[in-house]
């Protein structure tokens, strides 16, 4: 066998429907497009959410609030769940990649500490942001908060 011999299988190639090619082609007149109507016309194309002349669901639905394009999105970290860290895996010092190991941040995810709970022991914690309320009660602990930009 060779190139030169390969067919593709029975019934697989099917020639194409000449439209517009007379009325004895069967296929004249209107060309397979119906009678009149927007879609029987050339350079017909349906817009993207068309609902055929009623109101779109995006024009229908509420419109409420505001989404800032600037709005920095922080994955938040309060001092109990902190807690709960250090003891399960008996941590010294919290940093970016020792949480993305355990899978509580993402990889190009955003930190922020947050001063809600009790943390028992001052530890060293590294983050892209924290509250003044945090940082001032993990320094009275004798930790620190070190800001990663």
């Amino acid at each position: 066998m060779k190139l030169n011999d390969l067919k593709p299988a029975k019934g697989a190639v099917h020639s194409t429907k000449r439209i517009g090619r007379g009325q004895g082609s069967g296929r004249g007149g209107t060309s397979t497009r119906g009678h009149k109507g927007q879609k029987s016309r050339s350079g017909y194309s349906k817009k993207r959410g068309f609902e055929g002349g009623q109101l779109p669901l995006q024009a229908r639905l509420p419109k409420r609030g505001f989404n800032s394009r600037n709005r920095i999105a922080y994955v938040p970290l309060n001092f109990s769940r902190i807690q709960e860290i250090v003891d399960k895996y008996n941590l010294d010092s919290i940093t970016l990649e020792a949480l993305q190991t355990i899978g509580i941040l993402r990889k190009n995810e955003l930190l922020k500490i947050l001063a809600h709970g009790e943390m028992k022991k001052g530890i060293s914690i590294e983050a892209h942001a924290a509250s003044k309320r945090a940082m001032e009660l993990v320094q009275g602990l004798g930790g620190s908060i070190t800001i990663v930009k």
